[in-house]
């Protein structure tokens, strides 16, 4: 399974809505913030994330991507 912005962001509104949030109209920003934070969420883990394999032949510390 890879990260994916369009996914985060999807999901995102999703709950958004749920919580009532309008996500369409002339002054809707909900899609766009939930758009921001899918990129950041995203890109923090991809260029910050490291995964610790402690066993094995494989063992170390890998980075996310």
């Amino acid at each position: 399974m890879s990260l994916s912005k369009s996914s985060l962001k999807q999901k995102l509104e999703t709950e958004l809505q749920a919580q009532g949030f309008v996500l369409t109209g002339e002054f809707a920003m909900a899609s766009k913030l939930a758009e921001a934070i899918a990129n950041a969420v995203v890109d923090e883990i991809t260029q910050n994330a490291q995964v610790a394999v402690t066993g094995g032949s494989s063992a170390g510390t890998y980075k996310v991507s």
